[in-house]
């Protein structure tokens, strides 16, 4: 798993990221916490450098999985995980399985209860079942500006640049076994997966910080809401101006909540 990590000494912070993007989606937000120590990974879901070697491991538990041994590897306490889009459900899920040195989570919008994946994106994640209809849906990003389309990234974000998705499109574009990764993974994307986790989130004892766009197109504030009610101690807080990747349209209000 390719890490990014800032030498900030204060508590640690985790960043997740989901589906076809991958680690840069935060550096609006770290450039902003110089001072603490930042973990962004690369999470093997489609935009990874590297095929993954053994395929078995890439379902949401699965990565989540990951991402906890992750955590007890670099000997993480009181840490703030912080999550967007898919990452939110592997939160989710990390959370009800193996919550060991989380202090408090802060969510973007994401994937939650029965929305997984979210009505705008069902037709992406039906055909990314199959690498070959996964690879023709990705291949209009070639095109640039593609991305602005609803169904790429357009009612994802207002700000990012056409350089930082072509990133993100990069490695699945120029290596059809990182298709075949994504592939796997969105096969086993369900929404019983986050439905049998929601009753165990009110077990976290830790804070719950929501940061959701009132105008989310992908991930409705509705959603978010009810996602924030499964938690014992949930701050919900509704922001302007953005979509649902916050880290690019409104780092200025994210990074504060960290």
């Amino acid at each position: 798993m390719e890490l990014n990590v800032t030498a900030g000494d204060g508590p640690p912070v985790l960043f997740l990221h989901g589906a076809l993007v991958d680690r840069t989606l935060w550096d609006p937000v770290i450039a902003l916490l110089p001072d603490r120590r930042c973990i962004a990974p690369t999470l093997p879901l489609g935009s990874h450098r590297a095929p993954v070697a053994d395929r078995s491991t890439l379902t949401p538990i699965g990565v989540a999985d990951q991402i906890a041994d992750l955590i007890a590897e670099q000997g993480l306490t009181d840490l703030t995980v912080v999550a967007s889009d898919t990452g939110g459900a592997l939160l989710q899920l990390l959370l009800a399985r193996r919550p060991e040195g989380i202090a408090r989570v802060i969510f973007t919008p994401c994937d939650a209860l029965e929305v997984f994946p979210p009505a705008l994106f069902k037709p992406l994640f039906l055909a990314g079942r199959s690498p070959l209809a996964l690879a023709a849906f990705l291949s209009p990003l070639r095109i640039p500006g593609a991305w602005r389309l609803p169904i790429g990234f357009g009612w994802l974000t207002k700000r990012a640049t056409n350089e930082l998705v072509s990133g993100w499109a990069a490695p699945a574009l120029g290596n059809f076994e990182i298709v075949r990764d994504g592939a796997h993974f969105l096969r086993h994307v369900e929404p019983g997966l986050l439905l049998d986790a929601a009753p165990k989130l009110r077990d976290f004892e830790g804070e719950a910080i929501f940061c959701w766009p009132s105008g989310d197109r992908a991930f409705k504030v509705e959603l978010g809401r009810r996602l924030a009610a499964q938690f014992r101690d949930a701050r919900f807080i509704e922001i302007e101006d953005s979509y649902s990747f916050v880290s690019i349209d409104r780092p200025d209000a994210l990074a504060p909540l960290i």
